[in-house]
């Protein structure tokens, strides 16, 4: 019978390189990349925080600040709206001054004289 036979082929081995390293050699660039990477991350994270506690120490020195400055503005919004009223009367009286129309009342109002076709009543208390 024909049985199949298995055809080994030469296996290729790469030649080494000359420079191939020692464990040990390998473990102490290791450690070395280990540290100088840990002592990087230590530097970050030392200025990081103090560049936190420098933002939480302004933070602190301004909230004052801005409280006082909200409450300087609230006595101004006070202020402001008092005027509006003010300058709302105002206008409203200096409409009506110069309006035509009510020229002969606020004529009247101005001066005690009395329109021709007007008299004055004076009451007089019951004895």
């Amino acid at each position: 019978m024909n049985a199949l036979q298995s055809v080994e082929t030469p296996s290729y081995n790469p030649p080494r390189s000359r420079q191939k390293q020692h464990p040990k050699q390998q473990t102490k660039r290791c450690t070395r990349s280990n540290r100088a990477l840990a002592i990087e991350i230590a530097i970050k994270l030392i200025a990081n925080g103090i560049l936190s506690i420098a933002a939480l120490a302004a933070l602190v020195r301004l909230l004052p600040y801005q409280f006082s400055q909200q409450s300087k503005l609230q006595e101004i919004r006070l202020e402001v709206n008092e005027t509006e009223a003010e300058v709302h009367t105002l206008r409203s009286n200096f409409n009506r001054y110069f309006d035509p129309t009510q020229a002969k009342k606020v004529m009247q109002e101005q001066s005690p004289r009395l329109d021709p076709n007007q008299r004055r009543i004076v009451l007089m208390p019951d004895r």
